[in-house]
């Protein structure tokens, strides 16, 4: 199939953060698209760069650099030339850019463009957006990892560790999984303004619950306590993104209430925490830097999932090292991290080569786009992170989960306590 541009447009719309980001439209003869890209508040230092104006208007968070990259530079050159495929245009882009960190474009200008072709190259060929990465009929559904207490920053409170979730491992269906979470979601609610009062429920960036608290281990045992006040236990576990470098000052980890350990120590310490509270899957607990605390980790915790998000970027030649030294057995699998879809696709590769999982993940700075959705289903991953269930931007991922999942019926698959185990460890091309 080749596809020629017609039409072309960008515009600076808001996110879930009230904060400028860039969405595309694009026309080919036969389909259209449309795409949004999300922002993260932790980022990693190897991420491709987010094009922001600077300066007053926005407080410097602006796009309109980003959005006049689309409307000036890419859109004309677009329009001017016919694409035999997603990997074609891609790599279009990233040649019209010429920089490593697609610092001449902008990753968010890029990375809309990308998308938004995806979807029309699915409307040329009349299929739903998940069959675009896959050439199988039959799908998985992933099993979503709902943040449901927020830390680190994406909070204003002072627990260090960044996200505590739960991951229905235990339910039949994508929809039974959503419902679970909603009733601990609801349960947490009720436990933490009785022993905090009701503003302690305020929700964080991505809609999980911020109370007061300064140390990490609590969290955990309110998570604990409500997936038991409902009657799921065995059938929801808890999860960890640690974000750990967020406090990490290079020599020690602040890990709250004056608390400042030294690596060996904090190691002893979120191993024994691991234990402790049965965690199932932890997401950057070292600094994203330290591939050999990762890989010592993941060596000594083999029941554990061990996920890359900081430390590796979704970026092709640190995916390569962590494979390399063992460092983790997950890709946490962000476009906006690399900037094109087809890229995303080729460090999903890697990772099922080397036999790991991967989860597809939202940022904090969400828009009410579903692209990942698909994503996720499309790729046979397993598994997603989708923040809490709750804001119209985190229930966009999943009320479209549910949707294909009623589309699919018994072509799709739940995952379940399989959702580390890539339903496919073949090579997607785009």
């Amino acid at each position: 199939m080749v596809a020629r541009i017609k039409k072309t447009a960008a515009r600076a719309i808001l996110d879930s953060r009230g904060i400028p980001t860039v969405e595309v439209e694009l026309e080919t003869q036969n389909g259209c698209g449309r795409a949004s890209v999300p922002s993260g508040a932790s980022k990693s230092s190897f991420e491709a760069l987010e094009l922001r104006d600077g300066g007053k208007k926005f407080f410097g968070y602006g796009v309109s650099k980003a959005v006049a990259s689309v409307n000036g530079i890419i859109g004309p050159k677009l329009r001017q030339t016919a694409f035999s495929g997603q990997t074609d245009f891609d790599e279009f882009l990233i040649s019209l850019d010429g920089t490593k960190n697609k610092s001449k474009l902008g990753a968010n200008a890029i990375l809309a463009c990308s998308m938004a072709f995806s979807r029309c190259l699915a409307c040329e060929s009349g299929t739903p957006l998940y069959a675009s990465f896959s050439k199988v009929r039959r799908y998985c559904l992933p099993v979503p990892f709902f943040n449901v207490i927020n830390g680190g920053a994406h909070a204003g409170n002072s627990i260090a560790f960044q996200e505590y979730l739960i991951a229905p491992v235990g339910a039949k269906t994508f929809a039974e999984a959503a419902q679970y979470a909603s009733e601990i979601y609801h349960a947490l609610r009720g436990l933490i303004s009785r022993q905090f009062g009701r503003s302690a429920t305020n929700v964080g960036d991505e809609g999980g619950f911020a109370p007061p608290l300064s140390d990490v281990a609590t969290p955990l045992e309110l998570v604990s306590r409500a997936i038991g006040e409902v009657g799921l236990q065995g059938k929801v576990s808890i999860a960890l993104d640690v974000a750990a470098t967020s406090f990490f000052d290079g020599k020690k980890y602040a890990i709250g209430g004056g608390k400042r350990l030294g690596p060996g120590e904090y190691f002893d310490f979120v191993e024994g925490l691991a234990k402790t509270h049965r965690i199932i899957s932890v997401e950057d607990p070292f600094c994203e830097t330290d591939f050999a605390a990762f890989s010592k980790f993941t060596r000594e915790n083999k029941a554990i999932q061990v996920v890359g998000d900081d430390l590796l970027s979704t970026n092709p030649v640190r995916i390569a090292r962590g494979v390399r030294t063992g460092a983790c057995n997950c890709l946490l699998l962000k476009p906006n991290q690399i900037g094109t879809l087809a890229e995303a696709v080729r460090a999903a590769n890697l990772a099922y080569g080397a036999g790991w999982g991967v989860m597809v993940s939202h940022r904090s700075g969400e828009t009410e786009d579903t692209f990942i959705a698909d994503l996720a289903v499309g790729l046979g991953c397993g598994q997603i992170k989708l923040g809490a269930c709750a804001r119209g931007e985190r229930t966009a991922k999943i009320n479209q989960l549910i949707r294909i999942e009623g589309e699919l019926g018994s072509n799709g698959k739940f995952a379940g306590r399989e959702f580390h185990r890539p339903a496919r460890q073949l090579g997607f091309s785009l």
